[in-house]
């Protein structure tokens, strides 16, 4: 038996009527049009600070760049949806990285041997995780704040504190990190199917409706008969490949295994696009399309910066501020009251 729960993807309630003179805002959402306008505002300021900002060049420099990101923020909205969070996704995808690149080399430079290791450890640490917060009872902020230390301390363990390997000898690899299709790196191509599948499952499926209301009401979805604790666990698991393919992109795109260097701090980058896109931490809401604005106005941002030689310091006060602000209108939109402050 199914959950009844609608996706909360816009701001229009199931079976309500459409008010007609906001249709089509109501249908996209609020959320998504502001980031639509703060998107337009970064893209227009910055190409009038520098002539090559909006070239195409540059664009797919930031799409390049904002496609680590964009895989571990999907899968990040998916299990803030679940009322979960996962703060090693950063560690996990130093894992893949770093075994790619030893497996490749040990293995005579078997490319689909160094991939099919990586996926293999991402699953296996997406199913700890999910087995350490189920049947261990711990509380998912925990588990994974410890599993981002300990992943990132395998990662160096297992380089010895260096990048490993060297995959740019190999077709494969050089086509996942600098190839292009129809005029769009591969990168990116493998970020819109990963977002399209993931889209689809959440909106389409029985099981993304189940997903949404084990997030919005865990009790009654344990009464319909929900099976909560094999959605979790097989949402960590997906997490884990998730970020094993991105490790895997780490390390075509650079040129090696990285053990730290390129996934730390992913995991923060993630984190504030799920929510500024519109996932609220408290579970049962979010939606793919406004976590990819969010992840393009990130990187947008980012890279702006970065032309105009602001200081990379800047840019992480820049991303704390607006996580902060992602929740604080998250907090006004659901009326809940301020923490120790009367109604």
């Amino acid at each position: 038996m199914t959950s009844t729960t609608t996706p909360p993807s816009t701001d229009v309630k199931a079976g309500e009527p459409q008010p007609p003179r906001r249709g089509r805002i109501a249908l996209l959402g609020g959320q998504n049009l502001s980031l639509i306008g703060a998107l337009a505002a970064v893209l227009v300021l910055f190409g009038l600070l520098n002539d090559n900002y909006l070239s195409w060049s540059n664009l797919q420099v930031i799409a390049e760049a904002a496609t680590l990101t964009g895989l571990l923020a999907i899968v990040q909205t998916v299990v803030i949806i679940c009322a979960g969070l996962d703060i090693s996704v950063g560690s996990q995808a130093g894992v893949a990285s770093v075994v790619s690149a030893m497996v490749f080399t040990s293995t005579g430079s078997n490319a689909f041997l160094g991939l099919a290791a990586a996926i293999g450890v991402g699953l296996l640490i997406g199913l700890l995780n999910g087995a350490v917060i189920v049947y261990g009872r711990v509380n998912p902020t925990i588990a994974t704040l410890a599993g981002l230390a300990a992943y990132k301390g395998l990662a160096q363990l297992l380089s010895d504190g260096r990048a490993q390997g060297y995959v740019l000898n190999n077709d494969l690899f050089v086509f996942l990190g600098r190839g292009k299709i129809a005029g769009l790196p591969v990168m990116v191509w493998i970020l819109i199917a990963v977002a399209l599948a993931v889209h689809l499952l959440l909106q389409y499926t029985d099981i993304g409706r189940n997903l949404y209301a084990v997030g919005g009401n865990d009790t009654a979805a344990r009464l319909a008969g929900i099976k909560i604790n094999k959605y979790l666990i097989a949402v960590y698991a997906l997490i884990g490949v998730v970020a094993a393919v991105a490790g895997i992109l780490l390390t075509a795109r650079t040129g090696s295994g990285q053990p730290v260097s390129g996934s730390e701090g992913l995991e923060l980058k993630a984190i504030t696009a799920a929510a500024l896109g519109g996932a609220a931490l408290k579970g049962g809401k979010g939606s793919i399309g406004g976590t990819l604005l969010a992840v393009a106005l990130l990187g947008c941002l980012e890279n702006g910066l970065t032309v105009q030689g602001i200081n990379t310091f800047w840019q992480n006060v820049a991303q704390g501020a607006l996580l902060v602000a992602a929740v604080v209108i998250q907090q006004r939109r659901s009326g809940e009251r301020a923490v120790g402050l009367p109604h």
